[in-house]
């Protein structure tokens, strides 16, 4: 499941570098199915979690809730944070070098791909 996980965000991570390069994937075709599938497999990676850890089977459903809140909450304060970072950027007049948006998909993918090889050689011992 955990290298299922890790092999989804490298998926993302190259969708983004494919979108700069100006050949969309399926995720810019229907963004609402890979968010939706993408969702379910952290979900149920999370709810493995719980009870790899011994929660309770009845305290599952409400802390897969409370994580659920909590992701949305948290993505909503990085969305602002970044907003606001880029309204004091733009205010600066700072030139933003023309390889930058590589950056974090790049960075993102290369650390998702070495989750992705490090689960998948967990399998043998």
């Amino acid at each position: 499941m955990e290298a299922a996980i890790a092999l989804s965000i490298v998926f993302v991570a190259v969708e983004i570098v494919q979108g700069l390069h100006g050949r969309p994937g399926p995720i810019s075709r229907a963004p609402w199915i890979v968010a939706f599938c993408f969702g379910l497999l952290h979900g149920l990676g999370f709810a493995s979690a719980l009870a790899d850890v011994g929660l309770p089977q009845q305290a599952i459903p409400l802390a897969l809730f409370c994580f659920n809140v909590g992701v949305e909450i948290g993505q909503l304060i990085f969305i602002a944070s970044v907003w606001a970072a880029f309204a004091i950027l733009r205010r600066l007049s700072l030139t933003v070098p023309r390889r930058a948006p590589y950056l974090a998909p790049y960075a993102i993918g290369g650390v998702a791909s070495f989750w992705v090889i490090e689960r998948v050689a967990a399998f043998w011992p």
